[in-house]
């Protein structure tokens, strides 16, 4: 088998062993890597029902075949586990150094399970595995610890960390990796810190193993020099995604005040021109020739990466006007490990709740100290920060008054940076997101907008839906490479199968890639519907209320609002296309064609299957 190193590292910290699995041929071919790995694994061996932050929970890092090769935006990784926000599959996406390394030490995933005595980390040397003890290391912030991981295990290694959020097991902490590159939106970073697992090291020196090395030599070098002539290159060079603020704005779809407005008065002291003259330097991801990080420095002088995420939902989302203080919240976000999405909601939720009375907590809009505090008792989980920590939803639950009307999330995770009170087909896509309200799987705002009928609930927008998952949370999370060369320069998708053909020697084309994109989809589908015990119904797919119920009042699309009634027949329309029922549920028959035949019996043994 070639393409794939065929093994898997499994870690048991209770017993404090390590030890190498094979997998077969078949389960390479099937399920391809990254993703779909992750949620194979998980499927089969996780018990259902189990606690999110207890031992039992499998804390997974997954590659895949294309890995470290040298071809474009290479450089990825796939942290999984059942998620203690959501309850259902989680996973995330982040670029780091531990990928390249992880697949020169001739793995292709790690599994942990267990929780250590003490803090520890895990240490990958090639064939050297070593439980190390991580005393000195917990309860540093994520920067500091993985400069001291680097001084003693040197700067060509990977690092992958928790920050005091992970520690201290707050829902919305995440896995960090060189000082900005952060995944695991659904609480990965609590995951790992119930483990006592403060960071996984890797140094891997092996060759890759390629069917064909010069064959995917030749088109890798083939793929770094089409990108940079593609039209968009030196404009994205300059912001990044950072260009996407003025354009949010003008469209109306930029988060405000809590998901209560599309646009923001002072947008233009936050948007890509503002960063681009601020800018100091730039860094990116392993194979990355299209760099998205672009570094300012803060309000206390220090070195933050922005992009438009984190900007804007610390940013406007919060009233924040100021980029250098937008900046200070990113980089500790980064530092204590915090998903920057989740707490700009958090921090939104937490001021229009303190508006409205419903906690005692002195925040208001733009408040950039009061946003610093509730950031450290997030990460802490102390005083309202232990209520907040959980999540919005969770949030909302304790403290209620109507709070869930604001809580802006979909199964539990927050939204990313698109308003959506008149984008349908975005709002599908956050409904419909395997691991909840995340913009990763299919970002098809812009499609929406561009087609001049935001506003209508045609199928074909549950089609591009689809379309957009099949590609972006199929075949880019399963490979495991970087989407962007594709979504944001128009990049030829017919570039991987030709990779993945020279790096595995199997023949799959763009429609075998849309079935594995499919298989993997009904398969977290079947896993979100076991960890409910079967209680499942189409409502776990509608975004959030707010948009349904109260209109914008300003800007371009002022009183605009989603229409119930036709979101949920759009919501219907994507069910019929893909071999789902009216409960959102894969039927046997689509589980039986996708070739999940055992897993659809296994499912059908917590609830009926049509």
């Amino acid at each position: 088998m070639k393409g794939w190193n065929g093994r898997l590292l499994r870690v048991d910290l209770t017993k404090g062993k390590t030890e190498v699995q094979e997998y077969s041929e078949e389960f390479a071919k099937k399920f391809v890597g990254g993703r779909g790995f992750a949620v194979k694994l998980l499927w089969d061996e996780l018990k259902p029902g189990a606690d999110p932050l207890g031992p039992e929970n499998m804390l997974i890092f997954a590659t895949g075949p294309l890995t470290g090769h040298i071809i474009p935006n290479s450089g990825k990784m796939v942290v999984s586990a059942k998620s203690p926000l959501t309850g259902g599959y989680a996973d995330g996406n982040l670029g780091t150094q531990a990928s390249p390394n992880l697949r020169k030490a001739g793995l292709d995933a790690i599994v942990v399970t267990g929780k250590a005595e003490r803090p520890s980390y895990l240490y990958i040397e090639d064939d050297n595995f070593e439980i190390l003890d991580a005393s000195g290391l917990w309860g540093l912030d994520s920067y500091k610890a993985e400069a001291k991981l680097k001084e003693k295990h040197g700067r060509a290694a990977g690092a992958l960390l928790i920050g005091q959020s992970g520690e201290n097991l707050c829902r919305i902490a995440t896995v960090v990796s060189q000082e900005g590159r952060a995944g695991g939106r659904p609480g990965m970073g609590a995951v790992m810190g119930s483990k006592n697992l403060k960071a996984v090291v890797i140094r891997g020196t092996k060759e890759l193993p390629t069917h064909d090395p010069e064959k995917l030599k030749e088109l890798g070098k083939l793929g770094f020099d089409i990108i940079p002539k593609k039209d968009n290159y030196k404009w994205w060079k300059r912001q990044g995604t950072m260009a996407t603020v003025e354009w949010c704005q003008e469209a109306g779809t930029l988060p405000t005040h809590n998901f209560r407005e599309g646009v923001f008065d002072y947008a233009a002291c936050i948007d890509g021109n503002t960063m681009e003259a601020m800018t100091v330097k730039q860094r990116g991801c392993p194979n990355c020739n299209m760099i998205c990080g672009n570094i300012i420095i803060d309000t206390e002088g220090r070195e933050s990466e922005l992009d438009y995420e984190n900007v804007t939902m610390l940013g406007s989302n919060i009233g924040i006007k100021d980029l250098k203080q937008v900046g200070t919240l990113n980089r500790m976000c980064d530092e204590l490990g915090l998903d920057t999405i989740g707490a700009g909601s958090v921090i939104g939720f937490a001021m229009e709740a303190a508006e409205k009375g419903l906690i005692d907590l002195d925040i208001t809009w733009g408040d950039f100290e009061g946003s610093k505090k509730l950031l450290k008792d997030l990460a802490y989980m102390k005083g309202i920060g232990a209520t907040l920590g959980l999540g919005t939803k969770a949030a909302a639950e304790k403290i209620g008054g109507g709070s869930g009307d604001f809580a802006i999330q979909v199964k539990g995770l927050e939204c990313s940076a698109y308003d959506c009170h008149l984008c349908p087909g975005m709002a599908l896509s956050f409904g419909t997101s395997p691991i909840g309200a995340h913009h990763k799987d299919a970002w098809v705002i812009s499609w929406e907008i561009s087609t001049g009928r935001r506003a209508f609930y045609d199928p074909e927008k549950a089609d591009k839906v689809i379309e957009f998952q099949r590609i972006r949370g199929g075949m880019f999370e399963c490979l495991v490479t970087c989407r962007f060369p594709w979504i944001e320069l128009g990049f030829e998708l017919d570039h991987y199968p030709g990779y993945f053909e020279a790096a595995t020697g199997v023949e799959m084309s763009l429609d075998d890639f849309w079935a594995l994109g499919d298989r993997v989809y009904a398969l977290i589908r079947a896993f979100w519907v076991r960890e409910f015990d079967g209680k499942w119904d189409r409502k776990m797919d509608y975004p959030p209320k707010r948009w349904f119920d109260e209109p914008l009042t300003k800007g371009v699309l002022k009183g605009e609002h989603l229409d119930r009634e036709k979101y949920d027949g759009l919501l219907q329309a994507y069910y019929d296309k893909r071999g789902w029922d009216d409960r959102g549920i894969p039927t046997k028959e689509t589980f039986e064609k996708l070739g999940l035949a055992e897993e659809a019996a296994e499912l059908a043994k917590f609830i009926y299957l049509k």
